[in-house]
């Protein structure tokens, strides 16, 4: 048991770093203490998700303080940001859903930091981003932690598990990557277009 809470302990600090300084793998962190976890006794899964959903939600509560102190200067450096239709359609987005719009951006490798960003610029009230941000990292840390159930239940080691379940969040990760950079690219060309046809 005390074994048990030093890995959780430490995966708080992993996920909550790792949310502050974006390049940690926080959902491969997740994933593999799941896996571990469900080697030891299944009812352990149940305590990763809630200290991976911990991690998460104090490392969000940091980042989004970090993006409403420096969130002019942060935004100039954001292409997409800089664009006032993209903007307004941000803002609706968190407006009308904003635990969905939290937990895709959770989800998306490079997807958090600029929601969080429009979400500072826009002025989401501190109570509301605490509150609606905190089932989505409810729900990121129960995905990662069913990848790394499902790294359990098809390697009977628990190294072999481990090491399934960072792989494939990995793999996800990279997968989802080169979908938002063609989506990103495609939308660019969208744009330009409009504009070639104007001049």
């Amino acid at each position: 048991m005390t074994a048990t809470l030093s890995t959780l302990l430490w995966l708080i600090v992993v996920v909550t770093f790792g949310a502050v300084v974006p390049i940690v793998p926080t959902g491969a962190a997740v994933s593999g203490a799941a896996a571990y976890a469900a080697h030891q006794n299944p009812l352990y899964v149940l305590l990763v998700v809630v200290a991976g959903a911990g991690g998460a939600y104090v490392g969000d509560l940091a980042m989004y303080a970090i993006c409403r102190w420096g969130g002019e200067q942060l935004a100039r450096r954001l292409r997409w940001l800089r664009d006032p239709e993209r903007m307004e359609r941000m803002r609706k987005k968190l407006d009308e859903r904003q635990v969905s719009v939290l937990l895709v951006s959770r989800l998306l490798p490079g997807g958090r930091v600029p929601v969080l960003l429009a979400a500072a610029l826009m002025g989401l009230d501190w109570r509301r981003f605490a509150v609606t941000n905190l089932p989505a990292c409810l729900l990121w840390s129960t995905v990662y932690a069913g990848i790394g159930i499902f790294g359990y239940a098809i390697f009977p080691e628990p190294w072999q598990s481990v090491v399934a379940a960072i792989l494939l969040v990995l793999l996800i990760s990279q997968i989802a990557s080169m979908i938002s950079r063609r989506r990103e690219a495609t939308a660019e060309a969208a744009d330009v277009r409009p504009r070639q046809k104007e001049a």
